[in-house]
């Protein structure tokens, strides 16, 4: 295929770009307006079979309204509440709410919605049982009803998903404007030409586009978080990064040895393009895990990843070719004479260069390294012992939105939040009011509980028993009190619902599959190593070493976002935990991009040794190679994942950092350390594999050699 390939970019080359043209304006013209077409409704972490949705719809269905409340306006005045005038106006929110058709009722006038001050009031809004559309329009028109009265500021669940996706609209704006400038100009210091500095921007926004062409088609079919943007940006440009600095550079190694022509197109896909074949399928089938779980935040990462990675792979042995082909030497142009006799040098086969030095060092001492480099990663990776997690609310918004400054306000200043409370459904008839009222005064006596509404009857058998925990929503005490309502013995086939009780089934949800996500990891990546090495102890210290690369950038998140610290250099306000999702997202990613390095590195050794090298040179060999292009290609993928780190969302900007420190930490200690110390010590034992496993491997393994 990879011949192939070569051959039509060296022979068809003006038809390849004139097809990618005409592809990337249809990319841009389909694909650019799919932000605005993307989900920002509801709570993209829920399960949606968890008990949680359950009891929800079966609240929603019996009352014809939803379950929770939907918007709240907070109403404040520079006098007490209870005068007239002050009154009045609340009482006028109250009317502007309930007179909006998708209004089912407000609630208004309880003393838990008078502040503590005495000087602000909330009315709280039902949204009839109708689809998110006619939702957010409700929220039009009651934003543009109250946007000239700035006494009055709207929250809730409806307004904080629009208000998600607005920010996220900026985040990326601000992400782009930041990283490819940046970009260019490292990949202009890496390639030391302006020419061959633009190819990786190419690649990168071929590949964006595209990926947003198929989201748009796909959501069509299977409706995906606005938050998959934040990754399909940000993994887009970093896997246009690796590809195409492995391919440009290899293609210049080849020219500078024995001149442009096919015959140099050819030897760079048949390495190269062999690599970049096997690290998109690691990078795919890593996130390919994240789709066993239901969370639409979770399943849509993993399809946008995966598209993500398939179109960067095409772009790079398709696209990019071909314009290698077209531009031949011109590759070097605006380079300086010193570029030209460096890649001389590596073209033919030099290695005095650092990494080569590096690595032999490493190897004089293997097992004082390899002991001390994991014993580093390990202290860090004991701080996630003590990780705390929390889930998705109008607090994960900055603190200049008006959904989180009402959030805020509920929290802080009234006796309760009316959008955090528990929610009981018991099924009973209406005039078994008794035992329902019995019932109720169980969860009454049960610890935690601050306060039990009047049950309400719903219609079609079933009742709703509104709770008050007091604790905060999701802490431990919250937590116990859903589980022991749940473990009430009752003949109403009692169920709970509410932000605490959806937090506690998305634990249980992702716990529940994350074996079988990491089943899908550790396999894909134990074949996909074996079909590129022929080891069987390749691929499995490849697993340990993402382990430790995971667990390092896990615990320096732990240190950073839950414990607080750099907070002023980031620009956040901890929460104290983590969003529950991203570890599992982190694990993918970075599990997928740690082999991807793997894979670019083992294929260069592998390379060296099988052209007749011992193991010991053939590793120095492989590091030289690959060393100073892996660390470039780190260093431009955490400015594109690292970007979002000014994202103004808290779990984007842990996804962000989490993200780049294990590139980083990938980079130097495994790459650098690590994989050298474990080589020289296994020696030849690194690539055994058992007889049925060679002869396998002899018909259906896959070799990085030129020749091929």
């Amino acid at each position: 295929m990879l011949h192939a390939l070569a051959d039509i970019a060296s022979h068809r080359t003006r038809t390849v770009l004139g097809l990618t043209g005409l592809l990337f304006i249809l990319a841009v013209g389909a694909g650019a307006p799919v932000a605005g077409l993307l989900d920002t409704g509801g709570n993209p972490f829920t399960d949606p079979d968890s008990e949680t949705e359950q009891v929800r719809e079966r609240l929603e269905a019996a009352a014809g309204e939803q379950a929770g409340v939907g918007l709240v306006a907070l109403v404040d005045t520079a006098t007490d509440i209870e005068r007239p005038a002050s009154r009045e106006r609340v009482d006028a929110v109250a009317t502007a709410l309930a007179d909006d058709p998708a209004v089912a009722r407000v609630v208004t006038g309880g003393p838990a919605q008078t502040s503590r001050d005495g000087k602000s009031a909330y009315v709280a809004a039902i949204f009839r049982d109708v689809d998110d559309t006619e939702i957010d329009e409700a929220v039009e028109r009651l934003e543009a009803e109250f946007e000239d009265q700035p006494e009055v500021k709207l929250g809730g669940g409806a307004l904080a998903g629009p208000a998600v996706g607005e920010q996220v609209g900026e985040d990326i704006g601000r992400a782009e404007g930041l990283a490819f400038p940046i970009i260019f100009l490292l990949s202009f210091i890496f390639f030391r030409g302006f020419v061959a500095a633009l190819l990786p921007l190419f690649v990168g926004v071929l590949t964006i586009f595209g990926t947003f062409l198929v989201l748009r088609v796909v959501n069509e079919a299977l409706p995906l978080s606005i938050f998959a943007l934040n990754l399909v940006i940000a993994l887009g440009l970093g896997l246009a990064i690796d590809y195409s600095l492995f391919i440009v550079s290899r293609y210049r190694e080849e020219i500078a040895r024995s001149g442009a022509g096919p015959e140099a197109l050819q030897r760079t896909l048949a390495t190269a393009g062999r690599t970049v074949l096997f690290s998109t399928l690691t990078v795919a089938a890593a996130l390919a895990a994240l789709l066993v779980f239901p969370q639409q935040f979770l399943y849509s990462m993993g399809l946008g990843g995966m598209v993500v990675a398939l179109i960067a792979a095409m772009v790079s042995l398709v696209a990019l070719p071909a314009l290698l082909a077209l531009l031949g030497t011109r590759v070097n142009s605006l380079a300086p004479k010193r570029l030209r006799g460096a890649s001389e040098r590596v073209a033919r086969g030099e290695s005095a260069g650092g990494w080569y030095r590096l690595s032999r060092a490493v190897m004089r001492r293997p097992a004082l390294i390899a002991t001390l480099t994991a014993a580093v990663l390990l202290l860090l990776g004991s701080q996630f012992l003590r990780i705390d997690f929390t889930g998705f609310s109008a607090e994960n918004l900055p603190e200049s939105s008006e959904p989180r400054q009402v959030d805020d306000a509920l929290d802080e200043r009234f006796p309760a939040n009316p959008t955090s409370s528990l929610i009981v459904a018991a099924g009973a008839g209406e005039g078994e009011q008794e035992d329902v009222a019995a019932f109720a005064g169980e969860i009454q006596d049960l610890p935690g509980v601050a306060a039990v509404e009047q049950p309400r009857y719903e219609g079609a058998d079933t009742w709703r028993i509104d709770v008050v925990s007091a604790g905060d929503p999701l802490d431990d005490q919250s937590q116990e009190l859903v589980e022991a309502i749940r473990s009430l013995q009752s003949p109403l086939d009692p169920g709970v619902t509410g932000d605490t009780a959806d937090f506690v089934d998305q634990q249980s949800s992702l716990g529940s599959r994350l074996p079988f996500g990491l089943a899908i990891l550790c396999i894909t990546t134990v074949v996909l190593l074996f079909l590129l090495t022929g080891s069987l102890i390749l691929p499995l210290k490849a697993l340990v070493m993402n382990a430790l690369t995971l667990s390092a950038a896990f615990g320096l998140l732990v240190l950073i976002f839950q414990d607080g610290r750099l907070e002023g250099l980031l620009a956040y306000q901890s929460e104290g935990a983590l969003e529950a999702t991203q570890p599992v997202l982190l694990f993918a990613l970075v599990f997928g991009l740690s082999t991807d390095y793997a894979v670019f590195l083992l294929s260069r050794i592998k390379e060296a040794r099988d052209s007749g090298l011992d193991d010991t040179e053939a590793v120095a060999r492989g590091l030289e190679r690959t060393g100073r292009i892996v660390t470039a290609a780190a260093a431009l993928f955490c400015v594109a994942i690292g970007a979002f780190a000014t994202s103004e969302i808290i779990f984007i900007k842990e996804l962000g950092v989490g993200t780049a420190l294990a590139v980083i930490i990938d980079a130097t200690l495994i790459r650098a350390l690590l994989v050298p110390s474990l080589m020289a010590l296994l020696g030849r034992s690194n690539w055994w594999a058992p007889a049925p496993l060679r002869r396998l491997h002899r018909r259906v393994g896959l070799t990085e050699s030129p020749q091929d």
